[in-house]
């Protein structure tokens, strides 16, 4: 038997804003979308699914935040700064890049308009 990890769902309040900064940020494309509700993007090997909340769970507020310990990690082939500098100027939180020692990668973590986090990763060629 062999597995492997397809899709990763993050749900949300206003998945037409999350599909926006997506594809906006990331140049990812809408592969299957039911409007509002769900939202599938091609993300490389893996899926990103967008799925609506449940009502109990939005309740009407406005400030809707996510409260998730997981983070998506985007590989990119150069240019971390610049993309980073991008997402800035959009408006998007982001933190400093930064480098642990022993690990060839530069690293800069962001959040999305729910406050899903993210982290940009470019790999150094060392």
């Amino acid at each position: 038997m062999k597995v492997s990890l397809s899709r990763i769902i993050i749900f949300g309040k206003n998945i037409d804003l999350l599909k926006a900064f997506y594809t906006e940020s990331f140049n990812l494309s809408v592969i299957e979308e039911t409007a509002g509700e769900w939202v599938v993007l091609n993300a490389g090997a893996t899926e990103i699914a967008l799925h609506k909340i449940g009502e109990h769970i939005d309740s009407g507020n406005d400030d809707f935040r996510a409260e998730s310990n997981t983070k998506l990690v985007f590989k990119v082939n150069t240019g971390l700064h610049q993309l980073r500098q991008q997402l800035i100027d959009k408006g998007v939180a982001m933190k400093e890049a930064r480098s642990f020692p022993g690990i060839s990668s530069l690293f800069c973590d962001g959040e999305d308009p729910e406050g899903n986090v993210f982290q940009l990763e470019e790999r150094s060629s060392n």
